[in-house]
């Protein structure tokens, strides 16, 4: 069970709820905050003061006075247009996270909504009733306007459910829940769709897939190291030690474990070989900016699932209504725009060693990594499947948050883009885990060449369990499946439980 208190939400707690269906529920001290901000808003919903959100229009209908008798229809109707998302649907662990994040917002109690509405939102999520909510149609500010709304709209028996794996109407699936559709009060439906949750969701999930994979591309990077016979001398701690990067010194620290005891690398110590190239004796540098630019996401995630992004907000202490832009995505966009970079150059310097394990010029081993080259193509197509994928990255990688087009009437004028941001950086991450699939499997085949040497603690740990997925490819066949099988086990964490049941936990950054 998470208990939503004030402020205290992490990481885990958001992978708790998004995949592991822990369950939730609502703190006294935050319904107390929520009921007394409710009370100032049903305050002015009782006067004729114009006050944004709560009786006006709404962007540039504000200067529009809605009468009482029309203010539970502003808030339907608020909650249907804005239902206009295309596209495929978010999964489900990201829409999960984003209710349980929009539940975090309004339980801070500056939205003015009343608790019975977000007790809602948790009863759907702890019935397993997740919303159908289409993936685009978000520029990121006033916040996740399209998304949310799909996401509240089911409040009011609305749009579609998924329940029990199957898409069915909201309206039947609350009642076989013993739920009934709520009716909104002044102010609830710009509560509801007025933040920045699903792009943090999705920020959020994506961060926490990118800190095991970090640790995957290292994994990866000491069996290449292993299989073209490098040097452990690039990881000495005093490298690290004087550019003191805390990724640098992690990633570095990896690689020596992984190795620790190899008997390949031992064996060619005293080689004529001055210094390895760049994919090999430059990975701590550039594992770590990676690690290192994960870790400000991480940063801005802890703050930023915690925020209250609705506008306006109301003081739960003295009833001061102010109009502000918490909900703009800016902080988001940014961090995850540079995540994508980072994200793609772990797969950028992965395709290079791969390149390097399939030329005979470069690696000392066999073309293609075949025992019999021309008759067999080995993993020739492998290399362009890889290369493939970090173009495509490339493309991915363009800043989204560089781009702003005005909307509603020119009165947000400058917008984030911050959930495109996060999708391309969740679409990037599923392609490094391809492309670092490959290479597990292309140096596997490269140390199984170096046989009767055995590799590192680490590296022969990662080596082993690579073979019960696939076999040693002695001559050619369909390596689809190959690829998909290592990027289950990159995606499980089985590849990285095997390792580290042999090395210890090797060093991550923190989430």
């Amino acid at each position: 069970m998470l208990t939503i208190t004030e402020g205290n939400l992490g990481l885990p707690g958001v992978v708790q709820v998004a995949r592991e269906r822990a369950r939730v529920a609502l703190s006294d001290s935050v319904r107390a905050r929520m009921d007394a901000s409710r009370r100032w808003v049903d305050e002015i919903l009782a006067s004729d003061r114009p006050v944004y959100g709560i009786n006006t229009g709404f962007g540039e209908l504000s200067k529009i006075f809605i009468s009482p008798q029309e203010r539970e229809t502003l808030q339907r109707n608020l909650i249907l247009s804005h239902c206009s998302g295309v596209g495929p649907h978010l999964p489900e662990d990201v829409v999960r996270a984003a209710m349980l994040l929009r539940v975090n917002s309004l339980a801070r109690g500056y939205s003015g909504i009343r608790t019975s509405t977000v007790q809602m939102l948790v009863e759907l999520l702890n019935r397993d009733i997740y919303p159908v909510v289409p993936a685009k149609g978000s520029v990121g500010a006033s916040g996740d306007l399209a998304p949310l709304s799909h996401m509240a709209a089911v409040l009011l028996g609305e749009g579609s459910v998924v329940q029990d794996g199957r898409i069915v109407p909201s309206g039947p699936a609350l009642r076989a829940a013993g739920l009934s559709p709520l009716s909104l009060a002044g102010k609830e439906g710009l509560a509801l769709i007025n933040g920045t949750q699903v792009m943090t969701a999705v920020a959020a999930l994506v961060c926490h897939d990118a800190i095991a994979l970090c640790k995957i591309a290292d994994v990866a990077a000491a069996l290449s190291l292993e299989a073209l016979r490098g040097t452990r001398t690039a990881f000495d701690p005093r490298i690290a030690a004087v550019r003191p990067y805390p990724g640098q010194r992690e990633s570095a620290d990896n690689v020596l474990a992984l190795t620790q005891g190899s008997q390949i690398i031992q064996s060619h110590i005293d080689c004529d070989k001055v210094q390895d190239a760049y994919s090999l004796r430059c990975v701590p540098q550039v594992h770590g900016a990676s690690r290192d630019a994960l870790r400000r996401a991480l940063e801005t995630l802890r703050v930023e699932m915690n925020a209250v992004t609705d506008n306006p907000l109301v003081m739960p202490d003295t009833g001061e209504i102010l109009s502000g832009g918490n909900f703009h995505g800016q902080p988001v966009a940014l961090v995850m725009d540079h995540l994508k970079v980072a994200l793609s150059e772990l797969g950028n310097i992965s395709e290079r060693r791969i390149n390097r394990l399939v030329d005979p010029n470069l690696s000392a081993l066999p073309s293609f990594l075949t025992a019999y080259p021309g008759v067999n193509s080995g993993f020739m197509i492998l290399q362009y499947t890889a290369a493939s994928l970090v173009s495509e990255n490339k493309v991915l990688a363009h800043p989204a948050s560089a781009d702003s087009i005005p909307t509603s009437a020119n009165q947000e004028d400058h917008v984030s883009m911050g959930t495109i941001a996060a999708r391309q950086a969740r679409e990037i991450l599923d392609n490094v885990k391809y492309v670092l699939a490959i290479e597990l499997m292309a140096a596997a085949q490269g140390v199984d060449f170096l046989a009767p040497m055995a590799p590192g603690a680490g590296t022969a740990a990662a080596h082993r369990h690579l073979r019960t997925l696939v076999p040693r490819l002695e001559e050619d066949r369909i390596l689809t499946p190959d690829i998909l099988a290592v990027r289950r086990s990159v995606t499980d964490g089985s590849l990285l439980a095997a390792v580290e049941a042999e090395t210890g936990a090797l060093r991550s950054v923190d989430p």
